[in-house]
């Protein structure tokens, strides 16, 4: 669906490239599906920043128009850096798979509401929406966002495809997002619609008894055949070969064109309404806080650990315990307070359970518990604890593993690394080889999957002994801060005689240099020429702190311009520099799909070889991205020399587009150069998660959830334009689910081949259990490999679809305009769901007093409740949620002076009565 809008949408980051139809960047001509739902999400999320702000007694006041502003003044008024990665990357998640509904399912009419399917639409609506309420209760934002996205765009399609508008209808159709109605008034399969338009630009082809009998019809779409029903509309344009048929033309509003302007710039309006309302549904059943969570409005820290609990691991156990305490103590009330905590413990066989809350009390209560114990033998289940972390954690996290011993699970080596490139999370071990390792194995043999995985994640291989373990988890303390940022990594194994450049930027604090290796020489050179060796602990540019393999140097100041690390060393290292600004950028590899909207997805998987790599990249910066100019991007080996610039090609938003012709062989990782114009400062920044590109892909979709206790199958494809043969079949799950698989797959060299995986959910998994699965091609001997990543979602049936019902019972209260703090207000309410699942909860949605409640049996399940609050907050809404997540509200203003009352009570979204007096009768929430 194309859609034109004057809607001004903040932050996108899909692009489409079209002759005709084209998902455009911001600001671009035409309005898309993203462009829809951006404008809808924006304004929602400054929707509930504003009533949270009031809840919490502050002001609500962005200093300017962009995401990142909106994102400053949400979080509030805490010291420190404030990042806005983590709140694109959530809204690209979104945005991202709204897109991919015309690659996945270009060719399913329900997806898109075509050929009258409305009951199989609406069900993929109502079925999205109550995984996207089970995912958020489980804490599984990623894959609520990622359906979100999806039903966005089935919804959308309602209003461009269907004859909704030409009915003359103003409002969007609540049906489609009530579980306890159905569609009315579908027309027949054999009763006609349209009739014939031979130029294929009539004003209003739908026939007159469909029109004044307000049948629902929407136009068929024949992308590979031209048949349709007799006398049915089709969905027009040059893709549509049902469009030739009689009735010719098409009734879609998918662009404006001369013959139906107002219908496009009507089925818009609805569209972004109906979107509105779909969120406003989502919001009530989630409350405010998770809702902001959803769209990444979060801290950008976050503290995540996987800890060897074997015999030996005590001191390791201890230090981690202090470190975590450390953080949460010293960062508490400031923006580099971490928004979520990881523990995932492993023993040997056991590992974890993942913990995971975004309560530091929980945090302290359960790394508490941890003890040593057990273990025997040498290897650890280290990489089946590393695979719930990167699972669990979000996407682009800090992890940190304590261990004394080398994996067990080696057999997880490459699902690890196909996690790493998919998350972009960065691993660092601290290792502290015990005795019984050490008997057999030279740490540095041991360790070296270790090592390997660090690199290839931008993280650290830290080798200390356990009583030095203190002054290395120094490392931890740095990196669990806002706004954290890479802006030099290398490698080198020999080690090179060389002099490394490092551009330090005006926004860049607390910046710390990280060289890994043994019995390393360098210098320190600022701009202005000063140095310092690394033989000088306390010197004019910064304090060096020895440990192990690690040398730290935290700069004593940020001064701007062009430094250097002069190695005089042949033996191998690591280089990292990293610092605190909110100047970064995010980025996916992505692919040209064809179909009748064209357009670049992101790439599952590493990219193809052979061809030029493309990337999708978005700057972020303090003051949004228009502050900020792109001059160069390039693909850089991290362990060599090679820097392959790509071409810019500049979009609005902040987005661009670019393409790399000459991509290194080996693995690589993203440099970026631009100027900040506010400071007129040059700035650098770099990717630390590595990549290279693959002659083997894999492509495999997910169409619905899992059912507990069912088998669910998903179908998925290899090809290869290498080596012909047997190619060996990996899939893993993160849940230990039982599935099957192929175990091979033969492929010849430019052809592909298909295979089923089988996943069966026990009988008794919590709805909305999130399972990520990971499928892994090798080619013969090993020579090539790629993988897919697909999050999948477990949802239990629903057969409870009513809200919860509220009933006035009472107010109390006289509020007076010239005096409003002096006086309170209070409203007493009966809420009940029946013979339904029960009520989950009930909050605040707007407002800033207080409620109270108890539950009394009469029958049914009665909650009595009491919000009072003083009378400058003189409106509330309260909302209540069942166990499935059908949602009611209540509102409620009252109005100064004479203690006259202006009540307003709403049904789930949808329907809002405006009455006054009092309203004793109860009402659907």
């Amino acid at each position: 669906m194309i859609m034109k809008s004057s809607v001004p949408v903040v932050a996108l980051i899909a692009l489409v490239v079209s002759r005709v139809q084209a998902f455009v960047s911001v600001g671009g001509i035409k309005n898309t599906h993203v462009s829809i739902t951006g404008s809808a999400v924006m304004e929602k999320v400054r929707e509930v920043c504003e009533a949270v702000a009031e809840s919490e007694g502050r002001d609500f006041k962005p200093t300017g128009s962009s995401a990142e502003e909106l994102l400053r003044a949400c979080l509030g008024t805490a010291t420190g850096e404030v990042s806005g990665a983590k709140f694109r990357t959530a809204l690209n998640q979104i945005y991202m798979q709204n897109g991919f509904v015309d690659r996945d399912f270009m060719g399913s009419a329900p997806h898109h509401f075509n050929n009258e399917a409305f009951n199989e639409g609406r069900n993929l609506i109502i079925q999205g929406t109550a995984a996207i309420k089970a995912n958020v209760r489980t804490d599984n934002l990623q894959s609520a966002r990622e359906t979100l996205g999806r039903v966005c765009h089935t919804l959308q399609d309602f209003y461009s495809h269907s004859n909704w508008v030409e009915l003359g209808n103003k409002s969007p159709y609540a049906n489609l997002i009530r579980p306890d109605l159905n569609i009315e008034k579908i027309a027949d399969i054999a009763m006609p619609t349209c009739s014939d338009c031979a130029s294929g630009t009539c004003p209003n082809q739908l026939l007159p008894a469909i029109l004044n009998g307000k049948y629902l019809t929407s136009g068929y779409m024949g992308l590979f055949s031209n048949d349709k029903p007799q006398g049915k509309c089709s969905h027009g344009g040059e893709t549509d070969l049902s469009s030739t048929q009689n009735p010719r033309g098409g009734i879609s509003k998918d662009e404006p064109r001369s013959h139906n302007t107002d219908l496009h710039n009507n089925a818009v309006n609805l569209a972004s309404e109906a979107t509105m309302e779909l969120l406003e549904d989502i919001r009530g059943a989630i409350g405010n806080k998770d809702y902001l969570r959803l769209m990444g409005i979060a801290r950008s820290a976050v503290l995540a650990f996987v800890i060897d609990t074997t015999g030996s691991m005590s001191d390791d156990i201890a230090e981690a315990q202090r470190v975590a305490f450390n953080i949460i103590d010293t960062k508490k009330g400031t923006q580099d307070e971490p928004s979520e905590y990881i523990l995932v413990p492993f023993n040997d066989p056991e590992f974890g359970p993942l913990i995971r809350t975004t309560d530091s009390d929980v945090m302290k209560s359960e790394i508490s518990k941890i003890r040593a114990n057990g273990g025997g033998d040498t290897p650890e289940m280290c990489l089946s604890a590393l695979q719930l972390a990167l699972t669990g954690a979000p996407s682009s996290s800090h992890i940190y593993v304590f261990t004394d011993a080398p994996p067990k699970d080696m057999h997880l080596e490459k699902t690890i690394s196909a996690l790493i490139r998919s998350t972009k999370s960065s691993v660092s071990f601290f290792m502290t080889a015990s005795r019984r390792s050490r008997r057999t194995l030279t740490a540095s043999t041991q360790f070296q999957v270790y090592y390997d995985m660090a690199l290839a994640s931008g993280g650290q291989a830290i080798e200390v002994s356990k009583s030095s373990l203190s002054q290395a988890t120094d490392i931890i303390v740095d990196t669990s801060t806002s706004a954290l940022v890479t802006i030099l990594q290398r490698s080198r194994n020999p080690g090179l005689v060389e002099s490394i450049p490092f551009l330090l930027d005006k926004s860049v604090s607390n910046t710390t240099i990280y060289i890994t290796g043994s019995s390393l020489t360098f210098n320190l050179r600022s701009p202005t020429g000063v140095t310092q060796s690394n033989t000088v602990d306390n010197g004019p540019l910064g304090t060096i702190q020895k440990v192990g393999n690690l040398q730290r140097i935290q700069l004593n100041g940020t001064e701007m311009g062009l430094w250097h690390i002069d190695m005089t060393s042949t033996q191998p290292y690591t280089i990292k520099v990293m610092g605190q600004s909110a100047i970064t950028f995010i980025y996916d590899f992505v692919e040209e799909f064809k179909g009748p909207h064209p357009a670049f997805a992101a790439i599952d998987g590493r990219p193809s070889a052979g061809s030029p790599a493309k990337l999708l990249l978005t700057l972020t910066g303090e003051k949004g991205p228009e502050a900020l100019e792109l001059q160069e991007v390039a693909l850089m080996e991290v362990s060599g020399v090679k820097v392959s610039n790509g071409n810019i090609e500049k979009m609005d938003g902040g987005d661009y587009l670019i393409t790399v012709k000459e991509v290194p062989e080996g693995e690589f990782v993203v440099l970026l150069k631009g100027k900040d114009k506010t400071s007129s400062s040059l700035f650098q920044r770099q990717t630390t998660t590595q990549m290279s590109q693959s002659k083997v892909t894999i492509k495999a979709v997910a169409d619905s959830s899992m059912l507990p206790g069912e088998v669910f199958k998903m179908n998925f494809t290899v090809t290869t334009n290498g080596t012909s043969g047997a190619y060996t079949i990996r899939a893993r799950n993160d849940k230990n689910i039982p599935m099957t698989h192929p175990s091979t797959l033969n492929l010849v060299s430019g052809g592909s081949a298909q295979g089923t995986v089988s996943l069966t959910p026990p009988g008794n998994t919590v709805s909305g259990t999130d399972v990520t699965l990971t499928i892994e091609a090798e080619g013969p001997g090993g020579s090539d490999s790629n993988y897919a990543v697909l999050r999948l979602s477990v949802l239990s049936k629903v057969t409870d679809f009513s809200p919860p019902k509220c009933e006035i019972v009472d107010v109390q209260g006289t509020c007076y305009s010239s005096s409003c703090s002096s006086s309170n207000w209070e409203l007493s309410v009966n809420i009940t769901d029946g013979n339904g699942t029960g009520i989950e909860s009930i909050s605040i949605q707007q407002g800033s007093g207080n409620f109270t409640q108890r539950e009394v049996l009469d029958g049914v399940i009665v909650f009595m409740g009491v919000y009072d609050a003083s009378c400058c907050s003189p409106s509330v809404t309260l909302s209540a949620v069942d166990k499935v997540g059908n949602v009611g509200r209540c509102s409620y203003t009252m109005k100064s002076s004479a203690g006259s009352r202006l009540i307003s009570m709403s049904l789930p979204l949808w329907a809002s009565l405006l009455l006054y007096g009092f309203l004793r009768d109860a009402f659907p929430l």
